[in-house]
């Protein structure tokens, strides 16, 4: 199995740790308070992990360049924009259908990096893409109780367009943060994505900052009280996204973003054996394909 494969289903398993701890703190803090705190409590621990490399590993930290700083704030921002662009549907009435069209990330993915960094995609990696696509497709809708007429007449509508386009900028963060460890000079995937993930969580952490002093207050007093919780949002948020970042700049992002669904058949089966909860036949072959898809990657 290469490196980046493992990588990354050990950053989808973090990142849905930090999903769940994420979740329980909504109850006390606002949407924007509770993705706050993956920043704010993120940062400290990234600042370790590299000084750690460069102290305790010997890497040289690798020279910030005009480019990199460009796809570190272009990565950032998207991010932070597909983000609100997801909490935005559930405001709207079918928020379902465009939560499912928020799942075309990994193809939306695939073309930025083609057309921004010329990442060309095997014919293997095509099928292990379109066999995991559609394994989401069918998680999300069966999930919200979706037909497939829905699903495909739903496309004109205010959820499908936000929901396009919360995959398109997850794409384009994904796509910039690659680019942007690519643009060092370090000499090292695990430097340079170290790099990388401190300036992006430094940038922002400072732009929600700004944001919560001026459109919630009252919110950072609140992630401050929570610190208990929010800290183990810091640490494995920060665990995730290590992983994320070497595996991106390691390999193709869609490539990554495709592995990473793993993450799904991790939520399913702390569902079914943590909180008894019964997977019907849809979501059940939706898992199966995503796992036949990761598994093309793997013997590839």
């Amino acid at each position: 199995m290469e490196a980046w494969i493992l990588i990354t289903v050990c950053a989808a398993f973090f990142q849905n740790i930090r999903t769940a701890l994420q979740k329980y703190l909504k109850g006390r803090l606002s949407t924007g308070g509770a993705t706050y705190v993956r920043f704010i409590f993120g940062f400290p621990f990234a600042l370790v992990y590299i000084v750690f490399l460069v102290k305790g590993s010997g890497y040289t930290l690798p020279t910030v360049n005009v480019e990199f700083t460009a796809y570190v704030i272009i990565g950032g921002l998207a991010q932070i924009i597909a983000t609100a662009l997801l909490v935005a549907l559930f405001s709207l009435k079918n928020f379902a259908v465009g939560t499912t069209y928020s799942k075309t990330e990994t193809v939306q993915a695939a073309i930025f990096g083609l057309v921004l960094l010329g990442d060309a995609l095997s014919t293997a990696a095509v099928i292990a893409i379109t066999i995991s696509f559609v394994g989401i497709i069918l998680i999300s809708a069966s999930g919200a109780h979706l037909t497939a007429k829905e699903v495909l007449l739903g496309w004109t509508g205010k959820p499908a367009l936000y929901g396009l386009l919360s995959g398109g900028f997850f794409g384009v963060s994904a796509v910039a943060y690659r680019a942007g460890a690519l643009a060092l000079s370090g000499e090292d995937a695990f430097i340079s994505a170290a790099m990388t993930l401190v300036c992006v969580l430094g940038f922002q952490t400072v732009v929600m900052t700004v944001y919560l002093v001026f459109f919630e207050k009252g919110q950072l007093q609140a992630v401050m009280k929570a610190w208990k919780v929010a800290i183990w949002v810091g640490v494995t948020g920060m665990a995730g996204s290590v992983g994320w970042f070497t595996a991106m700049a390691m390999q193709n992002a869609a490539y990554v973003r495709a592995v990473g669904q793993i993450e799904l058949v991790f939520t399913f089966i702390i569902s079914y054996f943590y909180f008894k909860e019964k997977t019907n036949k849809v979501e059940a072959a939706g898992i199966l394909l995503i796992v036949f898809g990761i598994l093309i990657f793997v013997l590839k």
